[in-house]
């Protein structure tokens, strides 16, 4: 089984490798891949009012239920697109990367949050830390949430 820090990991090096691609002008993403990264961010707009995240003012349910709703969204994307989410644990993402390594690496993190949300409905909180990172991942200048700001296409 995979931990938090093997989903992470894998979660940053395979977007890392799609943006490599795009920035240096291997993966030219088409008009529906366009339209892809701008509905997933229409679809996890975080709400958080430009505050920066470790978001630890909200609750629980909210900061898990935040990450959580990543990972139905690029399930959503992934099929709109015909994409196949892979595991990113432990894995190196394909030669060239592009959208599925993306959504793929992206998801990871989303994925745990949908664990971390059944956990918590058992009673178990999640490690602070855990969710600060997931949370600094999707959110705020750099991450996920930034994501179009990445592409020069």
């Amino acid at each position: 089984m995979d931990t938090f820090a093997d989903r992470f990991d894998g979660g940053c090096k395979w977007r890392e490798a799609a943006i490599e691609e795009a920035q240096e002008g291997r993966w030219v993403r088409d008009a529906v891949e366009r339209q892809v990264i701008k509905d997933i961010g229409a679809a996890t707009n975080p709400l958080h009012g430009g505050r920066m995240a470790p978001f630890t003012e909200d609750s629980w349910h909210v900061r898990i239920g935040r990450i959580a709703n990543w990972a139905g969204v690029l399930r959503l994307a992934a099929r709109s697109g015909g994409w196949v989410l892979q595991p990113v644990a432990g894995r190196i993402p394909s030669k060239p990367a592009g959208m599925t390594e993306l959504l793929s690496g992206i998801y990871a993190v989303g994925e745990q949050g949908e664990t971390w949300m059944r956990q918590l409905s058992k009673g178990e909180l999640p490690p602070e830390d855990e969710i600060a990172k997931a949370e600094g991942f999707l959110t705020g200048p750099g991450s996920v949430e930034d994501l179009e700001l990445f592409f020069y296409d």
